[in-house]
């Protein structure tokens, strides 16, 4: 028994954490307003979408290895805190078939999603129907794996599909899911686990806004640079999707 005291003791932190987030959304008009949340670490989940080791777009795959040198010490510091952190390479699942973080996800027993919440789609406010690529190559399918850049963790999972994820988040009792990767104009938003289908199955989302990146062309409309692309975007789901955050904004605080 004291060994087993022992090692539910080592399963978590010493002091439990909370994370204190300065959430930006936007009203009707695309004004910008923020509250303060503080969520337990305990409670809160970080899905990582779609960072690729490599991408059919060059200038894809240089901002995910920029991207990935960013987030790697965020995902770090999120696990010891006690956050759940759950790897989400699509199309890539087959690479981690023995990984221990592959099988723990698919033990988790099964939770059926609520019906989906009715929820608008406007129209993105930049133009991706080229596929997005500023460097000019075209599509194939490039990507074998999660980025070596990003660490998974023991305690991390590793899952592609929304239902598998879903039932995961129930089983831990999670109630709030940052959302990081790429692209924020398209899997960010799409995949069976992103933000529009955890919104309309009534799990709040936070977009970590710098620790993102768009799949944009500057030669497509609005005409405007790949950064402010980004931007666009961003406020977009912030006015009707999810609030965002900054990873240096978050606080975390100890609960003793």
């Amino acid at each position: 028994m004291r060994i087993l005291l022992l090692l539910a003791a080592m399963a978590v932190p010493l002091w439990p954490q909370s994370l204190e987030m300065p959430l930006r959304s936007r009203d009707a008009s695309g004004q910008p307003h923020v509250e303060v949340k503080r969520i337990a670490a305990a409670r809160t989940a970080v899905i990582v979408c779609d960072m690729w080791d490599q991408h059919w777009c060059s200038g894809a795959t240089r901002r995910v290895a920029e991207l990935a040198g960013r987030m790697d010490p965020f995902l770090k510091k999120a696990c010891a805190a006690g956050v759940l952190i759950v790897h989400a390479p699509s199309e890539t699942i087959d690479f981690y078939a023995d990984y221990p973080q592959r099988a723990a996800i698919l033990k988790a027993p099964h939770a059926d999603p609520p019906p989906q919440l009715a929820h608008d789609d406007p129209p993105l406010p930049i133009d991706d129907t080229k596929g997005g690529c500023d460097t000019g190559e075209s599509f194939r399918k490039a990507w074998t794996r999660e980025t070596p850049l990003l660490t998974i963790g023991r305690q991390d999972v590793i899952s592609d599909n929304g239902g598998e994820i879903y039932s995961y988040l129930r089983m831990r009792g999670i109630r709030t899911v940052l959302i990081m990767g790429v692209h924020t104009n398209m899997c960010v938003l799409n995949r069976s686990f992103a933000i529009k289908q955890m919104t309309r199955w009534g799990v709040p989302c936070v977009l970590v806004r710098d620790l993102t990146d768009s799949m944009y062309n500057p030669a497509d409309s609005p005409h405007v640079s790949h950064e402010r692309g980004t931007e666009l975007v961003i406020e977009y789901i912030e006015r009707f999707w999810a609030p965002t955050v900054a990873s240096g904004d978050i606080v975390w605080r100890s609960r003793q």
